[in-house]
């Protein structure tokens, strides 16, 4: 069945430490564990003995669907488990369910009165975006592609109509994958960003959706592919803006002109240096957000970002070939505004086998305020920073790199150090001597207690690869022997005292000072579903998202690997990988985002985008089959959800 909207006899599952269990529905004590809710009504059928207090949490694994239930196939399923174990060694099991606020393209309440729709499109005036691609059926824009999400709650909220406690979710929408006509729009439309005011029942831990404000993004020249986020440590949601314009070669086929032309109705306008930062967004008490976007932390594939405990380092995806580790120090804590980017360099024989780690080392590559890039953006020109060509000038004042699997030449004009480190960033850190090998560095996370941060690599190919023609070079210290498409999850560990390359302290007791494999995917070949990776093994990680309560990972997959992707929980004590959840098939696992305690309650958010994505050398064993179902769940494939993960209570049961 697709995703179904809550029933009554759905409840939370909220453990407690250092207080006594009541029944569920009569709690009002933080938990030091808990897990979000379905309805507030129905009842449990037991609950745990009073005075025991939470000592783990471990997941039952799910199996994957297959054809023989093709309608689990076809949209979201859960067929997973949370046991909680607690200090009188008793063991309580839950079920677990998946619940939706929208399917994208719904029509939900903007808190005023009125309508708007979920996953909608507007330009700079904050007008709709329509789509006229067939005639007479001319509609707004609605994306396919929901990402990004960060649950929060603020102070002295202004909400009417809040029966519980008002709590809010920040939603942000990738991209359009086609039109009605179904030419593909990858690109070609701002991306919009809206905040989600929820009501969470107090007794139940239950969110429902009061009303959706989309955010004003005209003063910060709208969002460009916003992917990943995360939750900064004092609340804010920080979104991000991947495959940055290129801005030398801005003619060659790039989607910024079609982008501009949504967005401003002028072709010409959008400017590329103002696209590939990271925005921020803030939620005011009446559930509007503001934003602003910081320009000096290096104009790069902006993915996923962490930030770590100490409110000022911040760790950086960055999904391209040929990209990078990057790291921003800022100057204050809990303020982007200004701060040092740096790059790694990875030391030679870093590999995925196990057990093997390689160190890292960290390059300056320049310290700057966001005004002041900002300013920069708004007057160079890419000539002014460098000149770039793509064949060989045959020219030594010229400097060969790889960018995007591409060999560029390269020379940086005098004096524009600063300006080629913020707005040419992928070039600059490759001239200044950074590790710009990885292929496709995704989501990052970290864990506090053990000070270990995870990077996804959603696949490694091509410029990992030794002597592959797309994009490999010695200087990366990356070499593999062979190609894993499947991908892998890195482990970085955490530390202080380090100085950059050219001897300077880094301010920062939260550097990464080497990094191992900890989680591979497997390539095989084609089962009988077509998988081409090992379903039973992570394939393409993206979303990262760890829980220090659970001491679990999150991750959560794109793949070109498996039929359906999966969101799975690795426990980073047992070693365990349990897959929780299954997406629609031909979906992308997007939108993880784990909360700990929200008003004592543990929140497992997760989005899915473009179900029927369909890939002939994957799917077609299953298409003719699903297709139909998929279309006949998300509105013709145009259609997808946000959601989270809840605990079904009347499965609840004692060992």
């Amino acid at each position: 069945m697709p995703d179904q909207p809550h029933h009554s006899r759905r409840r939370a599952l909220r453990i407690l430490a250092g207080a006594p269990l009541l029944p569920l529905g009569t709690l009002s004590v933080a938990s030091l564990l808990s897990l979000s809710a379905g309805s507030a009504a129905g009842k449990t059928t037991s609950t745990p003995k009073t005075g025991a207090s939470f000592v783990s949490a471990s997941f039952g694994a799910m199996p994957a669907p297959g054809l023989n239930n093709a309608a689990a196939m076809a949209s979201t399923t859960v067929g997973s488990s949370l046991s909680v174990t607690m200090s009188d060694a008793s063991v309580h099991r839950y079920d677990l369910t998946y619940q939706t606020f929208f399917i994208t393209g719904d029509q939900v309440s903007d808190g005023k009165g009125g309508k708007i729709l979920a996953g909608g499109y507007y330009d700079i005036h904050n007008m709709p975006i329509v789509d006229r691609s067939v005639a007479g059926k001319e509609r707004q824009f609605f994306s396919d592609c929901p990402d990004g999400t960060s649950l929060l709650s603020i102070k002295n909220p202004q909400i009417p109509g809040i029966k519980g406690k008002a709590v809010f979710a920040v939603v942000q929408f990738e991209y359009n994958s086609r039109n009605q006509a179904g030419t593909h729009t990858y690109g070609m439309l701002p991306s919009p960003i809206a905040v989600l005011t929820l009501d969470q029942d107090q007794a139940s831990g239950k969110l429902s959706l009061v009303q959706y404000r989309n955010v004003d993004t005209s003063g910060v020249h709208g969002l460009w592919i916003t992917c990943g986020a995360s939750l900064s440590p004092w609340g804010t949601h920080l979104s991000s803006e991947e495959y940055e314009p290129d801005a030398q070669f801005n003619d060659d086929g790039s989607s910024l002109s079609a982008f501009s032309q949504h967005l401003y109705g002028d072709p010409a306008r959008a400017n590329p240096y103002h696209y590939g930062h990271l925005p921020e967004v803030t939620v005011n008490p009446d559930g509007s957000g503001s934003i602003k976007k910081h320009f000096c932390m290096g104009r790069i594939s902006h993915e996923l970002v962490q930030v770590m405990p100490d409110n000022r380092t911040v760790l950086m995806g960055d999904d391209a070939t040929n990209s990078g580790l990057f790291m921003f120090v800022a100057d204050k804590e809990k303020d982007l505004s200004a701060g040092t980017l740096y790059v790694a360099s990875l030391a030679a024989g870093f590999s995925l086998a196990p057990a093997t780690a390689a160190k890292l080392s960290w390059i300056k590559l320049g310290h700057a305020t966001s005004a002041e890039i900002e300013r920069m953006a708004d007057i160079v020109k890419p000539a002014d920073i460098m000149t770039v060509v793509k064949t060989d000038p045959m020219d030594t004042t010229y400097r060969q790199i790889f960018i995007s699997g591409q060999a560029n030449w390269v020379k940086l004009k005098p004096g524009m150090e600063k300006a080629a480190a913020f707005l040419e960033t992928h070039r600059y850190a490759y001239l200044a001597g950074g590790s710009m090998g990885f292929t496709k560095m995704e989501g990052t996370t970290v864990n506090i207690k053990d000070k270990i941060a995870y990077s996804a690599l959603q696949n490694c190919v091509d410029s990992m690869v030794k002597n592959h023609p797309k994009g490999w070079n010695a200087q990366s210290g990356i070499a593999l022997e062979k190609a894993l498409v499947a991908g892998a999850v890195l482990a970085h560990q955490l530390g202080g005292g380090q100085t950059d390359t050219a001897g300077v302290a880094i301010k920062s007791d939260w550097v990464p000072m080497e990094t191992r494999p900890l989680l591979t995917g497997e390539d095989i070949s084609a089962d009988a579903l077509g998988n081409l990776a090992n379903p039973d093994k992570i394939g393409n990680p993206d979303n990262l998202k760890f829980s220090e309560k659970m001491r679990t990972l999150f991750i959560g997959e794109d793949s070109g690997g498996h039929v359906n992707n999966f969101l799975w929980a690795y426990q980073v004590d047992t070693k365990r990988l349990s897959r929780l959840m299954s997406m629609p098939a031909g979906a992308e696992a997007t939108g993880l985002h784990v909360v700990d305690d929200l008003n004592g309650w543990t929140y497992i958010m997760s989005n899915f985008q473009h179900p029927g994505d369909w890939n002939p050398k994957l799917h077609s064993k299953v298409q003719a089959t699903l297709d139909p179902l998929i279309r006949a769940n998300y509105r013709d494939r145009f259609g997808a959800a946000v959601g989270y993960l809840t605990a079904d209570a009347t499965s609840l049961s004692l060992k």
